[in-house]
């Protein structure tokens, strides 16, 4: 066998290194979502769906709050990537969040409901107790005003 061939069979495997990574960080993202799920809950909010994929794409958490409907998309971090997880959600994500919402909205024939848009970080430090930050009214859809 000659390093060529050794090369491309290591580059063949290359797959299994991302997907180990790729694991460890749904890992991540899971428990930080229940844990966001368990922090909200004592806010009174009430879990409706936990990861609603759709085709208009997906949605961390969906709650309800007095009357309102609320789509949360939670950021994770661990000890080794840093406390800051990030309190703004990119452009494109938020455009597909809000995407995502508005089918849910469809289909739940809840259109007319109050919603809104929030971001909770969860980060885990070393000793494992999470910290927890929610950012209540995060976004708003492109072309809405926000909420006063």
């Amino acid at each position: 066998m000659n390093f060529a061939s050794v090369s491309r069979r290591l580059r063949g495997l290359s797959w299994l290194l991302r997907r180990s990574d790729g694991d460890a960080r749904h890992a991540l993202g899971s428990r930080g979502e229940r844990a966001a799920a368990r922090f909200l809950r004592r806010q009174r909010h009430r879990i409706i769906a936990r990861n609603y994929d759709c085709p208009a794409g997906e949605i961390d958490l969906i709650t309800t709050q007095s009357g309102t409907i609320v789509f949360v998309e939670v950021k994770t971090r661990s000890e080794e990537h840093g406390k800051d997880a990030g309190q703004t959600v990119a452009a494109g994500q938020r455009e597909r969040i809000v995407r995502a919402a508005q089918y849910f909205l469809r289909k739940a024939h809840a259109e007319s409901r109050p919603s809104r848009f929030d971001v909770v970080t969860v980060y885990f430090p070393s000793d494992g107790k999470p910290e927890i930050e929610h950012f209540e009214d995060a976004f708003q859809p492109i072309g809405k005003p926000p909420r006063r």
